[in-house]
C-alpha cells in the first residue's frame, strides 16, 4: 500500500532480477520470474524457492538508478539498497526503506546506501569494500552488481543470466 501523501511514484522498471546460489559448491545464477509490479514480499518469496548452501542472493537493478541486494538464509531476509533517496520515487525502494525502518530521505539528501553492508562479507566481499563500491558515482547499478558477482566468484554465471534476460 502506498502512502497517498507521498509524492508521485512511478512504475518500477526492472533492468533485471536474478538469484545467485551455491549447489554442491558451484554457483548458479537464474533470472527471477516476477509478475506485475515487483514488490519486496514477492522478491523474498521468489528467492525462497531456491536451494543454497549459504542462502540465496537476489540482485535487482532498477531503471539504471539503484540496486537492491537481498539475501535469504533460512527464514531470514537481509537487505541492502544502494541509494536510500530512491525511496522517494520508486515503490520497491520505499518498501525496502520501510522494512529497514529508516526515515524517508528528502530528495536533496545524499545518495547513500542503507541496510546490511555486511550482507555478503562471509562470501568474500567485506562491508568496507561493498560500501566503497556503492560510493563510486561513475558506476551504474548493473556494473556494481557485476563487480559484486566477480568478487564472490560467479561473474561468468551472472553475465550469462543477464544476457539471457536481455
Amino acid at each position: 500500500m502506498s502512502d497517498p501523501t507521498a509524492g508521485p511514484m512511478t512504475t518500477t522498471e526492472l533492468d533485471f532480477a536474478v538469484a545467485a546460489y551455491t549447489e554442491d559448491g558451484d554457483w548458479l545464477v537464474a533470472p527471477l520470474a516476477l509478475r506485475g509490479e515487483p514488490d519486496l514480499s514477492a522478491l523474498v518469496s521468489a528467492l525462497r524457492r531456491y536451494p543454497g548452501d549459504a542462502g540465496v542472493i537476489g540482485m535487482i537493478s532498477v531503471d539504471e538508478d539503484f540496486f537492491i541486494l537481498l539475501r535469504v538464509i533460512g527464514g531470514r531476509a537481509r537487505l541492502l539498497i544502494s541509494d536510500v533517496t530512491a525511496a522517494t520515487e520508486w515503490p520497491l525502494a520505499k518498501q525496502v526503506v520501510d522494512e529497514l525502518d529508516i526515515l524517508l530521505a528528502d530528495d536533496d539528501d545524499e545518495q547513500v546506501p542503507a541496510g546490511d553492508l555486511g550482507i555478503v562479507a562471509d562470501l568474500g566481499m567485506s562491508a568496507m569494500d561493498l560500501g566503497a563500491l556503492i560510493d563510486d558515482v561513475d558506476l551504474y547499478p548493473e556494473e556494481m552488481l557485476e563487480e559484486i558477482a566477480e568478487v564472490l566468484g560467479f561473474g561468468n554465471q551472472f553475465h550469462e543470466a543477464i544476457e539471457a534476460i536481455g
